[in-house]
């Protein structure tokens, strides 16, 4: 439980990165609180997406991984990112990303921060 906890904030913590740097991705709200409480539901939205979507997606991209060396992660990454804000327009929730590029570069920005939280927040169960 506690390492859900610590992937899901490590998530939002990326996310909010990603929000900040890039001015196509947005979260908006009244309030800060409320901002907040998007940016963990968002979180955990695209925590589901990556646990769920993306080895489906990976699996029967395989030979696209082969073919070139891993960099199609980007583009999976990216679709992920884009998934994630379309779950998050049925659900009400003030998460966006505009356009596939914003996507693809957000979605490094996720990766990067998402990989560094980690190694910096316990992982214990």
């Amino acid at each position: 439980m506690k390492n859900f906890v610590v992937k899901t904030l490590a998530n939002a913590g990326a996310l909010g990165v990603a929000i900040w740097l890039l001015q196509d991705i947005t979260l908006t709200g009244e309030s800060t609180g409320k901002k907040a409480l998007t940016l963990i539901l968002v979180a955990l939205v695209f925590g589901l997406v990556n646990v769920l979507v993306k080895p489906i997606v990976k699996l029967l991209t395989l030979p696209l991984f082969i073919l070139t060396l891993g960099l199609i992660t980007l583009v999976v990454n990216a679709l992920m990112l884009l998934l994630t804000s379309w779950l998050a327009e049925q659900f009400d929730l003030s998460f966006h990303v505009e356009g596939f590029w914003t996507a693809v570069l957000g979605g490094l920005i996720i990766s990067v921060v998402s990989w560094a939280l980690n190694v910096v927040l316990p992982d214990g169960d």
